[in-house]
């Protein structure tokens, strides 16, 4: 199992944020730097809610916000570790339409259960696989470094 190491200041920022912005979808990217044994992130860089129109079960970093994103993080020598996103009454687990929009081989995508307006359970999984045909999501251990 790979693993995720993030700052508890960005792991409480980012699920603040889904709380934030329930009862709709929150997302952004994770910018960090890859480690042997995953990922070590060091920032959450929020990102408006694109979805046309279902924001509450849905998400999509525009284009344009996303390019912006990657340019400041190679400009800073950090990558885009993977995404968050925050699922308004429903399990930190990823959706079927999640799988089908994730792109980024390995990369993590972090997922809050926002459960009545409070962050509850949090997940990680990595887009493994080597290609779309082949991609899935493999859980991946959370470790919160003070």
């Amino acid at each position: 199992m790979s693993i995720l190491r993030l700052p508890r200041a960005v792991f409480e920022a980012l699920r603040a944020h889904g709380e934030q912005t329930y009862p709709q979808e929150c997302c952004g990217a994770l910018l960090g730097r890859p480690a042997p044994e995953g990922w070590l992130v060091e920032e959450a860089v929020r990102a408006g809610n694109a979805s046309a129109g279902s924001t509450h079960n849905r998400y999509s970093i525009a284009p344009v916000e996303l390019v912006k994103i990657e340019r400041e993080a190679r400009r800073r020598g950090l990558q885009i570790a993977g995404f968050y996103h925050s699922h308004p009454d429903y399990p930190a687990h990823w959706s079927a339409t999640d799988l089908a929009e994730a792109h980024w081989l390995g990369c993590c995508y972090l997922i809050t259960e926002i459960s009545s307006g409070k962050a509850a359970v949090t997940r990680s999984f990595l887009l493994a696989g080597t290609t779309e045909e082949d991609k899935r999501f493999d859980q991946q251990e959370i470790l919160i470094e003070e």
